[in-house]
């Protein structure tokens, strides 16, 4: 997912720009340390030659060097030909193997534990721990991301949308999400947010149960035919909306505050809540009317709904028919999984009877505005489902720093050099070292650096024609954004567009905390 991430500075603007400046750009034409010297040494056989007079030797090894050195340097679709050859290996390996078919221990016929989380892929990583309760939302579900040492917790929330608002009403938000993320920066537990869209196909589950409790046995003959042929032509196209916020802090920084709070899980949990607590308050500025944090039932249905969509009608009968009482049973986390994950197509993700395609959103050179992610949640046939997931990750003050005294110097470098070589500066260098130095100012002035990535998922039954409406959602995106379509790697991107967990940024190598 590293060819998703960016960076921009946290200030109130509704226009966002300076997105999609690349992590770790090469200082040496472009290039890498590795990649420099893996150039370097294809070119030391051909220098060698020439300096032989060789010239037979020079004609044999230029050719076949050169193309070594393009696959090491020319990317292709945001990967370098190199890697998309690794990568094809290690799929096509896995598939070979039988390592990427997926099948739950139940439908295996041997259930574990009903509280141990039963994933495939990525998911396998992460457990599921429940915390002490939190006021009167009862115990909250951590999510431990054990390969990158974080924990975390996942709120539903209840929004009214920004479609129908104004552009004065917009900025306002604007301003209130840098609020929020700046003071996120200024915490010393949590560092990462992510919001997630996912649209709903509504099958009038909650209507019929309604209905169903209140309908008159009397009712003349024609009024029912009426109200039935109203409910057949409205409930086909009708859709839903869920959005959930996921936050999470490394170990690191919850180590020394969750040892004060009596360790373990319980400490973690607590040191946690102490942050979830002022939380509220900024996510209800932008407009949220609810914030509910998710139990381990509440996980597990945003985890089930999300690889199958048809489930979200049967949890909802069931939560509307026979309420729980005291509100501690529901859905197990050992069924929160798909049953059967056939291994993986290399350019959409198969599970439980759906199919899904993942891309990564690409923010346009010029910026973007608050609200404009909208036309990729905008369902145009019923039945499909859409998502969009915007993961943020927070430097701190001396990581932020750093990187823009880079970013400023190695723009300043080349600048330099092409007017001491008699060299014009083209249009995109004055820009880069003018968003260069203006970044650096804003990290001077307080502001915070953020580091983000943007994926969205189509996902519609397995019997469709799936590259039909995946067409669809870039003919939405055309024009606004460019979408990277993740192949080789679904499953994973799957889990970053299209579950509420956290994970979808990669780890900044080399960056100080």
């Amino acid at each position: 997912m590293s060819s998703t991430a960016g960076s921009a500075t946290v200030a109130g603007p509704r226009i966002y720009r300076g997105l999609n400046r690349r992590e770790k750009a090469g200082w040496i034409g472009g290039l890498t340390p590795a990649q420099a010297l893996v150039c370097i040494g294809l070119a030391v056989p051909v220098l060698l030659a020439l300096a032989a007079g060789n010239w037979a030797q020079v004609l044999v090894l230029a050719p076949a060097l050169g193309f070594t050195a393009a696959l090491v340097v020319v990317p292709v679709r945001g990967r370098p030909a190199l890697r998309w050859l690794g990568d094809l290996v290690m799929f096509q390996l896995g598939v070979l193997m039988g390592w990427s078919v997926w099948q739950s221990k139940a439908a295996a016929g041997v259930p574990g534990p009903a509280d141990e989380a039963d994933l495939p892929g990525v998911l396998a990583r992460v457990a599921f721990p429940d915390g002490p309760p939190f006021r009167d939302q009862g115990r909250v579900c951590l999510i431990h991301d054990t390969a990158e040492g974080r924990w975390g917790a996942t709120a539903r929330l209840t929004h009214s949308g920004v479609g129908m608002l104004s552009d004065a009403e917009c900025e306002r938000l604007a301003s209130r999400l840098g609020n929020l993320l700046l003071g996120i920066g200024h915490r010393e537990v949590i560092d990462r947010m992510s919001l997630l869209v996912r649209t709903v196909p509504d099958d009038g589950t909650e209507y019929e149960v309604w209905r169903a409790a209140h309908q008159r046995p009397d009712a003349p003959p024609l009024a029912r035919q009426a109200t039935d042929e109203l409910d057949r032509t409205v409930g086909s196209v009708s859709v839903r909306t869920e959005l959930f916020v996921t936050v999470s802090g490394t170990e690191s920084a919850l180590r020394r505050p969750a040892e004060a709070a009596g360790g373990g899980v319980a400490g973690r949990a607590y040191a946690l809540y102490r942050v979830l607590d002022g939380l509220d308050d900024g996510l209800k500025a932008l407009g949220v009317r609810t914030v509910t944090w998710l139990s381990g039932a509440g996980m597990a249905e945003a985890i089930r709904t999300g690889f199958n969509p048809a489930a979200a009608g049967v949890l909802a009968n069931h939560h509307l028919t026979r309420p729980d009482a005291d509100g501690a049973t529901g859905l197990p986390m050992a069924a929160a999984g798909p049953t059967l994950a056939p291994s993986p197509a290399a350019r959409a993700y198969h599970h439980d009877g759906f199919s899904s395609v993942s891309y990564a959103v690409l923010m346009p050179e010029p910026g973007t505005v608050f609200g404009s992610l909208g036309p990729l949640l905008a369902v145009r046939t019923a039945g499909e489902r859409r998502t969009v997931a915007i993961h943020y990750e927070v430097m701190s003050q001396r990581a932020a720093s750093r990187t823009v005294q880079a970013n400023r110097f190695r723009a300043g470098v080349v600048t330099d050099w092409k007017a001491s070589k008699g060299f014009s500066t083209s249009a995109t260098d004055h820009r880069r070292a003018g968003g260069a130095t203006a970044q650096e100012h804003a990290v001077a002035a307080g502001h915070a650096m953020v580091r983000f990535a943007v994926t969205s998922s189509m996902t519609v039954p397995a019997h469709w024609n799936l590259e039909d409406h995946a067409a669809k959602l870039e003919n939405d995106a055309s024009g606004r954004f460019r979408l990277l379509r993740l192949e080789l790697a679904q499953d994973s991107a799957f889990v970053a567009a299209a579950l509420p967990v956290g994970i979808g940024l990669p780890r900044l190598r080399g960056a100080l905390d």
